[in-house]
């Protein structure tokens, strides 16, 4: 097969060139689109907001089409050409974005950011990540505990190990490979002295007259009472603390009754510092499930660590 001819090959590129607007107008086009208005879109691309509205207003002109609605407040709204525009702009950037990335990133990186859910970060994770960098010492490890998802797309991590409930379950993005790797049981934990202080307990039910601890909302608790046959429970009272390591603590201190999976209060069990208030069947809620980029799965420090996780979730649960 014979090679193609440089002068076709250049007229070809003088010919994209020329049907291809100037980067700076398209990045500042497809920042309006998906932070919904100039002034935020130049405060994402700290940019006065002034330069966003002239490669908006150089981009119109280029293209000859109107892509903004400026009729509404903010003209921040996309017109219908703008919109199917910016679908195609916006994935455009992304592969830009994502190879430059690869082409950056050396063959043996061994670079591992990951984002944890806060709690199992606090409770279990930091206890024993030293095993996995003693037996992994080339791997640089950056540990941040978060309740939302990286911008996997953005390269804000690499990985993220987070617990999914299962009301909120959904399938994740083709572009991104996730991993069940525990389903602890939900029980139903207070330390020893708020238990001998409180009258004996021997059904779900007769938690409800007792002091219950709750994360961000009491929907757990209703779950978890839910999954007990205990139905229409009304308001569940009792202080919440917006995070499950929180409640953690709060029960450690016998102020009163928290939910926690098995494997966050793993060392409190053994320890003996919380306790089952009683011993009722199993409740299973969610699980914590190990998510990175497809592209990416098999990556020296992800798979590394991914087998190390599994493995010492398996020893904790064992």
């Amino acid at each position: 097969m014979s090679s193609p001819d440089p002068t076709d090959r250049a007229r070809i590129i003088r010919a994209q060139r020329a049907a291809t607007p100037p980067f700076a107008a398209l990045r500042a086009f497809e920042a309006v689109g998906s932070c919904g208005g100039i002034r935020r879109a130049a405060a994402a691309l700290s940019i006065d907001h002034a330069a966003v509205s002239r490669h908006l207003h150089a981009l119109e002109q280029w293209t000859g089409m109107s892509l903004i609605d400026r009729s509404g407040a903010g003209h921040g709204n996309l017109t219908e050409q703008g919109r199917a525009y910016h679908t195609r702009i916006s994935a455009a950037l992304a592969e830009i974005a994502l190879a430059t990335q690869d082409l950056m990133r050396r063959e043996d990186d061994v670079r591992l950011r990951l984002w944890v859910a806060p709690g199992l970060a606090s409770e279990w994770l930091s206890g024993r990540v030293g095993e996995f960098m003693r037996d992994h010492p080339t791997v640089e490890l950056e540990l941040q505990p978060s309740d939302t998802p990286p911008a996997f797309a953005a390269n804000e991590a690499d990985a993220y190990l987070h617990y999914i409930i299962d009301a909120h379950r959904e399938a994740p993005p083709a572009t991104l490979r996730s991993i069940e790797v525990a389903r602890p049981a939900v029980l139903a934990l207070a330390s020893p002295a708020f238990i001998a202080n409180t009258p004996p307990v021997s059904t779900p039910a007769d938690l409800l007259d007792r002091t219950l601890l709750h994360e961000a909302s009491n929907d757990q608790w209703r779950r978890w009472f839910d999954q007990h046959g205990v139905t229409d429970v009304g308001e569940i009272p009792g202080p919440k603390f917006w995070q499950g390591h929180l409640t953690l603590a709060a029960a450690r201190q016998g102020q009163g009754i928290a939910l926690a999976n098995a494997l966050l209060a793993s060392e409190d069990l053994a320890s003996g510092r919380l306790a089952p208030v009683a011993s009722f069947p199993d409740v299973f809620l969610g699980s914590y499930n190990f998510t990175a980029r497809r592209d990416n799965w098999r990556a020296t420090a992800i798979a590394a660590f991914r087998r190390w996780l599994e493995k010492a979730i398996a020893q904790c649960s064992g």
